[in-house]
């Protein structure tokens, strides 16, 4: 079944009129629009999608809204989550929406098979390494299925005239500095085009799709947005997201560790305890 630019519109808006925070996110800026439109090139409504790190759900709940039957997990913990009834009203309108939201993977059924896992937002605030995360949710997936990321671009147009105005590309300090509780709950290695390149060769997948997306054009000021997406244009890799999308192969097996040549051979560590003897 082909989904029409008008179908994505009105599943976009339908999710916005049912969305508890008002200001949150504006489909006409075209990330959410192009996360639905970037699903339905490769599965019909129907398909089975698995949302990690779904947050609000404001990125799965147009899907839902087109027919795609949803499954959506994340410990809504950040500290905006705790605070009122953000976290009642998130699980309410997702219920409302159609979506099946866990907040533990544990909660998983140990056969649920789906046609796609999505993180979108998610990988650059993992403080670890994602190979064991992304293995385990992989395994959740059809041979042939598919995985989708979304992750804020390292270089992007708008980070790099920051940079030469002597700013910094990282979220304000003040943030970073007073964040409640004892673990940084936003990004910390966001992405270039060859890490996202390297990451699907080490989890074995076929990229399908990988391009630059505009997803926060709220954060460049209305008054240069329109010379800002002029540049883009032209340089799709200066946009602030990257978008991507790789398939699991027949007969996926992904390398789950390294032996330790292969550990030094891929990394360039050295032990220095060894060269100075």
């Amino acid at each position: 079944m082909h989904v029409t630019q008008s179908q994505v519109e009105r599943a976009c808006a339908d999710a916005l009129a049912r969305f508890p925070f008002r200001g949150y996110f504006d489909p006409a800026l075209g990330g959410h629009q192009g996360i639905v439109r970037t699903v339905a090139r490769y599965l019909p409504p129907g398909s089975r999608l698995l949302d990690f790190g779904a947050g609000a759900a404001d990125k799965t709940a147009p899907l839902a809204a087109l027919g795609y039957r949803c499954t959506a997990i994340d410990d809504l913990s950040d500290e905006w989550h705790q605070r009122g009834n953000a976290r009642k009203r998130i699980l309410d309108f997702a219920r409302g929406m159609g979506i099946e939201y866990l907040t533990s993977l544990d909660e998983l059924q140990a056969d649920e098979k789906f046609d796609m896992l999505m993180l979108h937002d998610v990988l650059e605030e993992l403080h670890d390494s994602p190979r064991h995360l992304l293995i385990g949710l992989l395994e959740r997936v059809r041979e042939g299925g598919y995985l989708f990321v979304t992750v804020p671009n390292h270089v992007n147009l708008r980070k790099r005239i920051a940079v030469l105005r002597g700013r910094t590309n990282n979220p304000r300090y003040e943030v970073y500095y007073w964040y409640p509780g004892l673990r940084w709950r936003g990004p910390v290695r966001e992405y270039t085009r060859g890490d996202c390149e390297a990451l699907a060769r080490a989890l074995d997948l076929e990229v399908v799709e990988l391009t630059g997306a505009h997803h926060m054009l709220g954060q460049v000021p209305p008054r240069i947005r329109r010379a800002y997406r002029a540049v883009s244009r032209l340089m799709p890799g200066t946009r602030d997201t990257w978008s991507m999308v790789a398939r699991k192969p027949v007969g996926w097996a992904p390398k789950r560790d390294l032996d330790d040549e292969e550990l030094r051979q891929v990394t360039g560590l050295t032990s220095w305890d060894e060269v100075t003897g």
